[in-house]
């Protein structure tokens, strides 16, 4: 955030969450949109922005919806995009929310990241950067390596890619679970996400 935007830019987390990114904004004063799908996402980053600390007086704005479909936003209004997305069905975000990219398999959620990564650049200003968090995934015993399927599909959108940035994992929820079986059927953990740095 630091490096691609600057005071009082307009940043764009679709996937809002935990709320991590929407914090960082307001501390670093920039201005930031949260889009999630899910309620009680959206009450909890409602929460976390709701601080007052010196100098941090970045504006935060809430929206309930869905990162394929930002009607909202207006064409080439965003200055920064930083977000990250589920990995397809790997776990699940909701129980029963439709819209939750994260109850599609792996090609169903492929298919839906083009729509995402179309909208992310259309909101965005020419020249300014998308930054996605995107890690892959194991199923039945073999790798799919999703992140590298996602920078594609940004590229095929217009993108071009300027940073591949490795991000090591670490003390993740399931990594318990994971040791044991890589121990168990022998296969090494997924240690590593990517962060790719896109501009338009």
């Amino acid at each position: 955030m630091l490096r691609y935007s600057k005071e009082k830019d307009l940043v764009l987390d679709q996937f809002a969450g935990g709320g991590t990114t929407l914090v960082e904004a307001k501390l670093l004063n920039r201005n930031i949109i949260g889009v999630d799908v899910n309620d009680i996402a959206l009450e909890r980053c409602k929460e976390k922005v709701q601080f007052d600390f010196s100098g941090a007086d970045g504006e935060v704005r809430l929206y309930k919806g869905d990162a394929r479909k930002l009607n909202f936003i207006e064409n080439a209004s965003v200055d920064l995009i930083c977000t990250h997305p589920p990995y397809s069905d790997i776990i699940k975000y909701s129980e029963d929310i439709e819209e939750d990219l994260s109850h599609l398999n792996v090609t169903d959620f492929l298919e839906e990241m083009k729509l995402v990564a179309a909208e992310c650049y259309r909101v965005l200003k020419k020249d300014k950067f998308c930054v996605i968090l995107m890690g892959d995934i194991r199923k039945k015993g073999h790798m799919i390596p999703m992140s590298f399927e996602v920078m594609r599909i940004f590229e095929n959108s217009g993108f071009k890619l300027k940073e591949l940035i490795i991000k090591e994992q670490h003390n993740c929820k399931a990594t318990g679970y994971w040791k044991t079986n890589s121990a168990k059927f022998n296969f090494l953990l997924i240690a590593h996400e990517y962060l790719f740095v896109f501009k338009k």
